[in-house]
């Protein structure tokens, strides 16, 4: 087997592989800092909230017991195992569980013991202790991912299996740098580096493998998908790295595929992967559906002044019409007609041909950051995606979605390749993860990707966390022009 190192900075230092990096206990001792501080804050806004400055000894005792008691909570949650720090939705569902449990809890407690609590006290501590404790969180993790973008507070990875699922698996554990592994060495079979003749068992053996978690100080041995490295080796595997207190964590070779699709179901004493059909109709897109039209109206209705403004100063800056129609590909191939604010002169379509040799889009989509074609109005409301606005009128009449795939011309969807077509399994969105990954700066292979992602692993959590990303992508103007 080959051991092959990966250069490591030097600030990043080599921990004992038996020890706890110490920055893993300087976060849980903040995150169970910023929880106590949560559950003070909304303890103290309850009981002035509901009894003012006359508060009983009985509650006195009750706001004293229950920050701890919150703790508790979130530590039978999972919300301070170190797996979570800083990577991904996991850390911050735990908290939400938390404050549901410590509601049934209470429930429970004061219907067992026949004794009487104040409803509105409950109704009103636990929801701002998670909302406190969601902020304070999220800020920490914010403060982790600044020092992991500079090399520290980072897992060290040693990756085993052969030549091609390695250097897959090593790309994308170092695509991020945020969720915090460093590769540090891999491990391949000592033919696999030649690539001809097939592998031997034995060639991925654990000795070999305990030895390099040894010699590079690894906190994570991460293996990619191989056939000669399972069952019954990789069970001894896990018991030796169990005894070095190391993390063992395997790559089942699935890209591309959200965890909530992905569930471990044991069948005949075997762990079997199994991968739900993602959801593209039925209640859950019925409920989307609810949800966006519910959402679009609000908004027309918010930003009414906004509009008839935009309205006005498009109608009195240049010559032509307010709003710009254009023909595109919705659900199942069915074409609608989508609306925008205008932002170019009228002779827009005309002045094409001469420009489009200088280009600075993806070599599908046309975009020019200094397009003369735009008005200087429209380079301002491109700017925040204010032009972007009357496709809440598609998104009423259930053309569109306010999240989804980025809605395509025909041109594009004849360019399509099979896999592709995907994209058309649900409806089209004004905003979604082309939106708050980059927009016009994605190359078209990276857009279709995000696309497929998107309706591969559809959910309303997703929607809503795209929405909430989507107010900082139009803030910053990032791939905007």
């Amino acid at each position: 087997m080959w051991v092959v190192p990966h250069e490591v900075p030097a600030i990043v230092p080599l921990p004992s592989s038996s020890t706890e990096p110490r920055w893993i206990g300087v976060y849980r001792w903040a995150a169970v800092g910023g929880d106590l501080l949560a559950a003070v804050i909304g303890i103290s806004i309850a009981l002035l909230t509901r009894f003012g400055y006359h508060v009983g000894n009985g509650y006195l005792v009750m706001g004293s017991l229950l920050p701890l008691a919150w703790v508790a909570a979130v530590a039978l949650t999972k919300g301070y195992d170190p797996r979570y720090f800083g990577a991904g939705p996991e850390e911050l569902r735990s908290l939400l569980r938390a404050g549901v449990g410590l509601t049934a809890a209470i429930a429970m407690a004061s219907y067992a013991t026949r004794s009487e609590i104040a409803r509105g006290f409950v109704v009103l501590a636990i929801p701002v202790t998670v909302l406190a404790a969601l902020l304070l969180r999220y800020g920490l993790r914010k403060d982790l991912h600044r020092h992991r973008l500079r090399g520290r507070c980072m897992h060290r990875v040693l990756v085993v299996g052969r030549r091609g699922p390695a250097a897959t698996l090593c790309e994308h554990l170092e695509s991020r740098p945020s969720d915090g592994f460093r590769v540090v060495a891999t491990c391949r079979p000592r033919d696999d580096s030649r690539g001809t003749g097939p592998l031997r068992p034995d060639e991925l053996d654990e000795p070999d493998i305990l030895a390099a978690v040894d010699r590079h100080a690894v906190d994570v041995v991460a293996v990619a998908t191989d056939p000669e490295l399972a069952g019954q080796s990789l069970r001894r595997l896990s018991w030796a790295l169990e005894q070095r207190g190391i993390e063992l964590i395997v790559s089942p070779g699935i890209i591309e595929v959200a965890g909530p699709r992905i569930s471990v179901r044991p069948v005949a004493g075997l762990s079997l992967l199994h991968l739900e059909r993602p959801s593209v109709s039925g209640g859950p897109h019925l409920m989307k559906a609810i949800f966006d039209r519910i959402v679009a109206l609000a908004l027309i209705v918010l930003m009414a002044p906004l509009l008839i403004g935009l309205t006005l100063a498009v109608k009195l800056t240049s010559s032509g019409p307010v709003l710009f129609h254009q023909r595109r590909v919705g659900r199942a191939g069915t074409e609608f007609t989508m609306l925008k604010f205008r932002s170019m002169y009228t002779d827009a379509e005309q002045r094409l041909s001469d420009l489009y040799t200088l280009s600075d889009g993806n070599g599908v989509h046309f975009k020019m950051r200094q397009d003369p074609r735009v008005t200087p109005l429209g380079r301002w409301t491109r700017r925040f995606s204010l032009d972007e606005l009357p496709q809440l009128i598609n998104v009423l009449r259930g053309d569109m979605s306010l999240v989804g795939p980025r809605p395509p011309l025909a041109e594009e969807v004849a360019l399509y390749a099979a896999d592709d077509s995907r994209r058309m399994l649900v409806k089209p969105g004004m905003t979604g993860l082309w939106q708050v990954s980059g927009r016009s700066d994605l190359s078209w292979d990276e857009s279709v990707r995000l696309d497929l992602r998107y309706v591969d692993n559809w959910s309303m959590t997703l929607d809503l966390l795209i929405l909430w990303k989507t107010l900082r992508a139009v803030f910053y103007g990032s791939g905007a022009y």
